[in-house]
């Protein structure tokens, strides 16, 4: 399936649902661990039917799910295609199901308690130095490049954060901070964890792009980004 733009998942209407990095993100609250797994099963069996399932994790008060497509097709200008991971029309439609699902059991949505986070490495040669991470990070020459038409390196089970390139440096040599952090999460809880950075003694050092991204440093300088995609609905 083709992958969708940012307007065409968030004009879907997925309120219980929120677009972090490649795919949609979702935290029901349950009453305890077995609830959880119950819904869990629930959820499952409606992936059966619709043939595409998210990536569960139970916690004892909460679940949460991520949905996204291994398959999306993306498309250059010049036609040229590539199988992405990103969101498709499967996981609108599997999205609105989990969230019938929860409703039928009266497990209200946390939208804001979402996060996700990606690793940021700059390099002038990323195709160079990613067989070393995926190495690291994966333990497999094939995370390099998975579900992106770059060099991006991500673990197919999702064990640890996905690794980018940022190739816009000309000489690596200089980079004060060759990695940094990025932390996906809603527009409402972006601006929570900010403001509690700054209480805590952080600078913010570039809001050009904010809302969208927020740089935030320590008192020693060290940067993460805050980032944020615009909530489906």
């Amino acid at each position: 399936m083709d992958m969708l733009s940012r307007d065409e998942i968030a004009a879907a209407g997925l309120r219980d649902w929120c677009k972090l990095a490649q795919g949609l993100h979702a935290r029901f609250l349950t009453d305890d661990f077995a609830e959880g797994a119950r819904f869990v099963s629930a959820v499952g069996q409606a992936g059966d039917v619709l043939g595409h399932h998210p990536r569960a994790v139970v916690g004892p008060d909460h679940v949460d799910l991520t949905l996204v497509s291994d398959d999306a097709i993306y498309r250059e200008d010049d036609g040229t295609e590539h199988v992405v991971q990103w969101v498709t029309q499967q996981d609108l439609d599997v999205a609105r199901r989990i969230s019938d699902i929860a409703a039928d059991q009266h497990l209200p949505a946390d939208p804001d308690a979402v996060s996700t986070v990606e690793l940021g490495l700059e390099t002038a040669h990323p195709s160079t130095v990613a067989p070393v991470w995926a190495a690291l990070l994966a333990g497999e020459p094939e995370a390099q490049g998975r579900g992106t038409p770059g060099d991006e390196v991500r673990d197919a089970s999702g064990r640890v954060p996905n690794l980018w390139f940022d190739d816009g440096v000309q000489d690596a040599e200089v980079a004060r901070q060759r990695v940094h952090v990025e932390v996906y999460v809603s527009a409402r809880e972006a601006e929570r964890r900010i403001a509690a950075a700054v209480a805590a003694g952080g600078i913010v050092v570039d809001d050009s792009q904010s809302p969208g991204l927020t740089v935030v440093a320590d008192q020693d300088g060290n940067r993460g980004v805050v980032c944020v995609a615009a909530a489906p609905g």
